[in-house]
């Protein structure tokens, strides 16, 4: 069963540098371990502060293996210290999804 989310919010501006480090190392983490049920995409806003994180999951309960990571484990740890606003996880369907393989990407200058 395929389920997704999406959470945004706002951080402290002075927890920014942690808040993106704590990020960066979720992101060391599955690309060490490389679970293949998972997908996760962090973007940070124009503002500054502003997050989105959007996960999706693909397990035979539903559940997403996000929140059993050492790392998302670490980042959820003292969160309310660092955000500004409430989290708000909202529930998503998916319609659809573009990845271009590695080592593509946008052409440079």
């Amino acid at each position: 069963m395929i389920t997704s989310v999406v959470v945004s919010y706002q951080v402290k501006p002075e927890a920014l540098a942690e808040h993106v480090r704590l990020i960066e190392a979720i992101f060391e983490q599955l690309n060490a371990e490389r679970p293949g049920n998972v997908e996760y995409k962090v973007v940070r806003l124009a503002d500054g502060v502003s997050f989105v994180h959007m996960s999706s999951a693909d397990t035979p309960d539903g559940s997403n293996p996000l929140p059993a990571l050492a790392a998302f484990k670490e980042f959820g740890r003292d969160s309310a210290a660092r955000v500004a606003t409430q989290p708000n996880p909202t529930a998503a369907d998916i319609i659809g999804s573009y990845r271009p393989a590695a080592g593509l990407g946008p052409a440079g200058p």
